[in-house]
């Protein structure tokens, strides 16, 4: 039998929006960089961003700040705030995977969405208007206090949405941020989007779609 969650929850930035930090920082660097040393700021830049998440919540501002001046550093490039700040203020102007609007509307027909996203408030709105599709509720790390993945956001979710784990789907491309940790609070209902970005890893029992075209059908849609 089709499970028909309550919900359906997800990751925003990378599932939904089109997570483009690495072309900010191209943006920003790649005048200075050639290919090989822009691949490799970049990959400094993702490590530190996940880095600088998992303490007490700050900011996201100040995590990109960090995480550019940690990559600068590592990598031997001067570094100046306000290209950290470039790179932070491209977050609003994101616009969603080609193949969301159309699948996300098709299943807020049936079933309420939620976005949990390591987000400002300040910024997320601009994203989430450009998804094609209503949104129950939209909470963001500033609201809950920490960031993905740990398990603080989710466990606000659930409370703020009044249901208990097994009452959801959990939508997201990421195992880091996303699916590991949805798994260990007992979230039995998970779809993986392969984006490409980290590969598969069937232990954490989930359902895998290419992108969001494929997500009516998980529910019988």
């Amino acid at each position: 039998m089709t499970f028909r969650p309550k919900f359906v929850t997800f990751d925003c930035y990378g599932t939904l929006t089109n997570f483009d930090m690495a072309g900010a920082a191209r943006r920003v660097y790649g005048g200075a960089l050639d290919e090989a040393e822009m691949a490799a700021f970049n990959k400094s830049f993702s490590a530190y961003r996940l880095d600088e998440i998992l303490g007490a919540w700050k900011p996201y501002g100040e995590v990109i700040h960090n995480a550019v001046a940690r990559s600068c550093r590592k990598h031997g490039i001067a570094f100046r705030a306000q290209d950290a700040q470039r790179i932070y203020e491209e977050v609003p102007s994101w616009g969603p995977h080609a193949d969301v609007p159309a699948g996300l509307a098709r299943v807020a027909r049936d079933i309420p969405l939620v976005i949990l996203s390591n987000a400002m408030k300040s910024q997320i709105m601009a994203n989430v208007d450009k998804l094609g599709a209503p949104f129950h509720l939209v909470l963001t790390a500033e609201e809950t206090g920490s960031y993905k993945p740990r398990m603080h956001g989710f466990e606000y979710m659930l409370d703020t949405l009044g249901c208990g784990p097994e009452d959801i789907t959990h939508v997201s491309s990421s195992f880091r941020y996303d699916l590991m940790t949805a798994y260990d609070l007992g979230i039995k209902s998970k779809v993986w989007v392969n984006r490409g970005h980290e590969p598969a890893n069937p232990f954490y029992d989930y359902t895998e779609i290419r992108d969001i075209s494929g997500l009516p059908a998980v529910f019988g849609l």
